[in-house]
């Protein structure tokens, strides 16, 4: 009867372990897009990590679709087990091109960011719709010596433009250390988007000027959002204004 008892209880103790045994988080990939860097997404970063999740926020080159999307890819190839991408901005047509044949992304997340069909650029995207001003908040481009140029934004503009709901001080350290993006990139085409395939979420501001709010929705709505949260009066850096309401999202897509 002793023993009858003792194999009961152990019996038990394995179901209960059973049933509360939880898989692993998913790791969430952040890549931050044009005029910001890795630092945009400390406010969702320390939500995340309180949470429980594995976060790595990448340093996206930002200077071709498929070289920053390469560089990414094998971010994700290190990681063991499920992955969330994330990706700002540009950092959206990242994400698009980093996933496809990468059977563990679990899901996207587009942050006030590009989501291209094929054979779209950024830069069709954010004229698609009026209401960006992007163009008139640019400084003088740098030359580079293979021909191309780089692209910022002037630093006196760039709270107005792109951060608006940030503080002055928040804003003037983020546009000293803004990193540029090539025009080539911003032109260059889209291939096959991992948005058709992969369960998308989109969060963004209607306060945006860099994308129009309209694009955004647009992109949204094409890419069939499971959930879109759009955050009345945000600027571009939703994710450094509201952290919380991004975070949130990225927690949804990971379960």
């Amino acid at each position: 009867m002793l023993k009858f008892a003792t194999a009961v209880a152990f019996a038990a103790a394995l179901l209960s372990g059973t049933a509360i045994a939880q898989p692993a988080k998913p790791t969430v990939v952040l890549v931050h897009g044009a005029f910001a860097d890795s630092s945009s997404w400390n406010g969702v970063t320390k939500i995340l990590q309180k949470d429980g999740y594995t976060v790595v926020a990448a340093a996206n080159p930002l200077r071709s679709v498929a070289g920053d999307a390469a560089y990414v890819s094998d971010i994700v190839s290190s990681i063991k087990g499920p992955v969330v991408l994330v990706g700002h901005s540009y950092g959206g047509q990242v994400i698009s091109a980093v996933t496809n044949g990468k059977d563990h992304i679990k899901s996207l997340v587009y942050v006030a960011a590009f989501a291209p069909e094929a054979g779209e650029a950024a830069a069709d995207l954010a004229g698609k719709f009026p209401g960006g001003t992007l163009g008139q908040a640019l400084a003088a481009p740098v030359k580079l010596a293979n021909g191309g140029v780089d692209l910022s934004i002037d630093q006196a503009k760039f709270h107005d433009q792109f951060a608006h709901d940030v503080s002055v001080d928040d804003a003037a350290l983020m546009a000293a250390g803004q990193r540029p993006i090539t025009e080539a990139a911003l032109t260059e085409k889209a291939g096959a988007p991992a948005w058709k395939t992969l369960p998308s979420y989109f969060i963004y501001g209607d306060g945006d000027k860099n994308i129009p709010a309209q694009a955004l929705g647009f992109m949204a709505e094409r890419a069939g959002s499971k959930h879109t949260v759009v955050v009345e009066g945000a600027s571009h850096v939703v994710m450094v204004s509201q952290p919380q309401a991004v975070a949130n999202l990225i927690e949804e897509a990971a379960k």
